[in-house]
């Protein structure tokens, strides 16, 4: 080096860097305006955010950038005003690029002042926040979503504990009172009690088999594997469709969130395979380890083309995010005329706290 040559620390070899950080910086916006907004400078963050090129936007007022709400509001000026009061203000809002679309931003305005304080502009720095926007409401939704799903299950099992309870022991006291007006009475004759005994069992049985639809008692008493085992069984009997259920190893103590979590899986896939599958043959395969719980079901039906708007497509959006709650993965294998399979893996941690991942 020699005696001439500027260091890094003299001030014109560290102007000469700053404005080479500002100007190539691109995951920000940054830019100066004059005293009354119009834009003076533009870096590569600016142009890669919002659309224009140097060109194109020195020289205009910075109100372009705004939502025509907040323009017709006087928003820009009164950031601008405010930040010549205080110095520097920060705000979060929508903001416009040059082809109309819009972005979640994070603005900071700072206001310059010459050696004897007189206000010469402005400088601001922009930031696009819309993808962490997006996932916050993404997981908003998320949570909902989950909350509903809770506050469902609960409502399914108060329901399925009246018609159990209430209406199912109704229907029994009825029985036994026409039991006995027939026997009592000489007129009508037993003959004649019987049909309407016959369509009261029926009633019960239907009670019945909706309130274990709603909330199988079983999958509180005796835990998941029993109730996929009666759930199987309910199925086979209504649809007349051939079901190999394989569970592999013991069950563990699950939380009930995840209990009722997998159950659903189960009944949902079984569901769609007795409304769109037309299949005869079903085979359903659970099992842990001691990091994972898998389950597959599989069956010899019409198959889909995956991603094609069909009529089972809510139900496996619903399974996937049941499965997204647990913290697992789910995949979906279909062609069509080969079948359906469903894998699932879930993480034993989930599956043995309150199922919420």
């Amino acid at each position: 080096m020699t005696p001439d040559e500027p260091t890094l620390s003299s001030p014109l070899q560290t102007d000469a860097h700053f404005r080479l950080l500002v100007e190539t910086v691109e995951d920000y916006a940054i830019f100066l305006l004059d005293a009354r907004g119009h834009v003076a400078t533009w870096n590569n963050g600016a142009q890669r955010i919002k659309g224009y090129d140097a060109c194109e936007i020195v020289g205009r007022h910075f109100s372009v950038f705004y939502p025509r709400e907040d323009v017709e509001t006087g928003k820009p000026q009164h950031e601008l005003d405010a930040a010549a009061r205080a110095g520097r203000i920060e705000d979060e809002g929508w903001r416009v690029r040059k082809d109309g679309t819009r972005f979640w931003a994070n603005v900071v305005v700072t206001a310059l002042h010459d050696a004897n304080g007189k206000l010469i502009g402005f400088a601001k720095v922009t930031r696009d926040l819309t993808d962490r926007l997006r996932l916050a409401e993404l997981q908003h939704a998320r949570d909902l979503s989950a909350h509903v799903q809770a506050a469902l299950e609960n409502e399914r099992a108060s329901i399925a504990r009246e018609l159990h309870d209430d209406l199912g022991q109704q229907l029994a006291a009825l029985k036994m009172q026409i039991a006995t007006l027939g026997n009592a009475a000489a007129r009508p004759p037993r003959a004649d009690i019987q049909p309407i005994e016959a369509q009261i069992d029926t009633i019960i049985a239907s009670v019945r088999r909706i309130a274990a639809g709603l909330r199988p008692p079983v999958l509180d008493d005796l835990g998941l594997f029993a109730a996929i085992e009666w759930l199987v069984n309910d199925f086979r009997r209504r649809y007349g469709i051939e079901i190999a259920l394989v569970i592999e190893g013991e069950e563990i103590e699950f939380g009930a969130a995840a209990s009722t979590s997998v159950f659903r899986l189960v009944q949902e896939a079984l569901t769609n395979v007795a409304r769109h599958a037309e299949a005869s043959e079903v085979r359903i395969v659970i099992g842990c380890t001691a990091a994972h719980c898998t389950l597959r079901i599989e069956d010899n039906g019409r198959g889909a083309t995956l991603g094609k708007r069909d009529p089972s497509a809510f139900g496996l959006l619903g399974m996937g995010e049941r499965v997204r709650q647990l913290g697992g993965v789910i995949v979906f294998h279909s062609r069509p005329g080969e079948g359906f399979r469903i894998d699932v893996t879930l993480p034993l941690s989930a599956m043995m706290s309150d199922g919420r991942a």
